[in-house]
């Protein structure tokens, strides 16, 4: 009771705008009294509607009331601070509907800070200073505030429950480990929380894995994405020229028979217009002669007719009609049908070739898994070139035939200073990075590994860290006229198959596949890796004493 009182005086002289014990108190007309700061603060806001009201019973005033001191409510706050009470909580600090409560607060209870897993119960700040204060009870151990403390009670023997069976698969008390569970598989809820931590860590461990695999999936992906794009954009451009180019080119000759056919017009009407104006003066003439000859024979002087007519009657050659072939809307056919049959050829070709562009085309559906080729013929239609990069040779390897062709020497070659260069290994790398689907071939004599790697892999130091397949950056398939080995992390592995000069690797980078064949009159599969490559690769030759490789060209 006396607590109850004590909180009621709490309140009753707490400022109820800054909820803390009343600084020079007020009282307004209405009979509530604040802290004469909060109020001459709250009626400013007010001063514009010259209206000014009570925060708590909202009654008006006109004008704005005089503020003075209430000096026996200011002696009864000064009192009641020298006899130890404190300002009331903030309205935060009350536990609500989905806070965990104090157990212990009376009247409104506060929000606890703390649960106890000995005591069952949920403390706020003050109710749990005993935890810290006194020494049995700093053993506690205390936990986040948690409303399910109570379910850690055994509800037949009201026992803390300490145990755990295993049998049955739930949280028991000592009691119930002699009584009903006797017998069972039982140790302390430590001990199996250890043991499910355990489990727990390696759940995460494997969570966190899928994690970095799928991250890992999700940026090769996007470098797909992003080379598909930079690929289509630069088909699109390419086209476009070479459509433009076309395009140029069909209106070059165009032109060409317009200005030919024009040329042709001109020439020939010219040459008709010179025969028609040679027609018209012998129509002329004749008209001419016509009215002398009918003047002569209406003469009435018979010697006169027979003296003129010798030199009427004899008439000049006429042009020969003969010359003169008339060809209605026929003249220029010939070159009507050369251009349609140009026309109809240059339609045949791109309907052709568009075809062949459209069943070959790059396949870019990265999200379905592709089957992998099954004849020789269908894995070279994944070929590509690949060349030896000089950069990376080591200085007893001897490169020619256009960086495809190395040798093992034992003469030292004055390659120039290079930091991608292998300096202990026989070893070379492409220069070209390898993503897709890739194939190519492999011609080999000796000894020789025939390998693909990241190209980060290290040119000096260690030889695990350098060699081909003594480490995880790098896969090499190991040929000899006696046996085949598959190394990984320096791992080797023996592979049985037919013996063959010639070696072929695919590699399909984002199903993460690599396979080895032997290649004769037949293709045998060697070995094949299902792994996750997290880079481009790049294609390895390792080329040990007296041992020459070749790549081959397959195209």
């Amino acid at each position: 009771m006396a607590q109850k009182g004590v909180q009621l005086d709490q309140e009753a002289f707490s400022c109820s705008i800054c909820l803390d014990l009343l600084v020079d108190p007020v009282t307004v007309p209405c009979g509530h009294s604040y802290c004469m700061e909060c109020l001459q603060t709250h009626w400013d806001k007010e001063d514009e509607k010259k209206l000014y009201s009570c925060p708590q019973c909202r009654q008006t005033f006109t004008p704005r009331p005089v503020l003075l001191k209430n000096t026996m409510l200011a002696v009864l706050v000064e009192e009641l601070e020298k006899s130890g009470l404190q300002a009331a909580p903030a309205d935060h600090c009350y536990a609500g509907a989905e806070d965990v409560a104090c157990d212990f607060c009376s009247g409104r209870k506060l929000k606890a800070q703390k649960s106890c897993l000995q005591c069952l119960a949920s403390y706020c700040q003050n109710h749990l200073q005993p935890h810290f204060e006194v020494a049995p009870l700093k053993k506690h151990k205390l936990m986040e505030p948690s409303k399910k403390v109570q379910e850690n009670v055994c509800s037949r023997h009201v026992q803390v429950m300490k145990m755990f069976c295993r049998t049955d698969q739930q949280s028991i008390c000592y009691l119930c480990s002699v009584d009903e569970h006797k017998g069972h598989d039982t140790v302390s809820a430590a001990a199996e929380r250890a043991e499910r931590q355990r489990e727990l860590e390696v759940s995460r461990q494997n969570i966190q894995q899928r994690i970095q695999d799928r991250e890992k999936d999700v940026k090769l992906l996007q470098q797909e994405a992003e080379a598909i794009n930079c690929s289509a954009d630069k088909a699109v451009e390419d086209s476009q020229k070479i459509f433009t180019q076309l395009i140029h080119l069909m209106e070059k000759r165009h032109s060409d028979v317009t200005q030919q056919v024009r040329s042709q017009q001109e020439s020939q009407v010219s040459r008709v217009k010179e025969l028609e104006e040679k027609l018209r003066q012998e129509i002329a003439e004749l008209k001419r002669r016509d009215g002398e000859l009918q003047t002569l024979s209406q003469t009435q002087d018979h010697n006169q007719f027979l003296h003129d007519y010798p030199s009427l009657s004899a008439l000049r050659q006429p042009t020969r009609s003969s010359s003169i072939h008339i060809r209605p809307l026929r003249y220029f056919e010939d070159m009507t049908v050369a251009v349609s049959a140009v026309r109809d050829k240059l339609q045949d070709v791109l309907t052709e070739t568009w075809t062949n562009i459209s069943l070959t085309g790059t396949d870019v559906d990265v999200l379905q898994p592709q089957p992998e080729p099954k004849t020789r013929e269908e894995f070279i239609r994944y070929s590509c070139d690949i060349t030896l990069d000089p950069n990376t040779a080591n200085s007893y390897l001897l490169l020619s035939d256009g960086n495809r062709k190395v040798r093992w020497t034992r003469q030292q070659q004055s390659y120039r200073s290079h930091p991608d260069r292998f300096r202990g290994e026989y070893q070379v790398l492409s220069r070209e990075s390898l993503t897709g689907r890739c194939y190519w071939e492999v011609e080999w004599r000796g000894f020789v590994f025939v390998a693909v790697t990241y190209k980060n892999i290290s040119r000096t130091g260690d030889w695990k860290k350098c060699e081909f397949g003594c480490n995880d950056k790098s896969w090499a398939f190991y040929c000899s006229y006696s046996d085949y080995e598959f190394w990984y992390n320096n791992v080797h592995t023996p592979v049985s198959g037919p013996r063959s000069p010639r070696v072929g690797v695919y590699l399909d980078h984002r199903a993460g596949i690599l396979s080895f064949y032997s290649i004769s009159e037949t293709m045998t599969l060697l070995h094949r890796v299902h792994t996750t490559f997290t880079q481009p690769l790049h294609a390895g030759l390792v080329i040990l004493d007296g041992s020459t490789a070749e790549l081959c060209k397959l195209k």
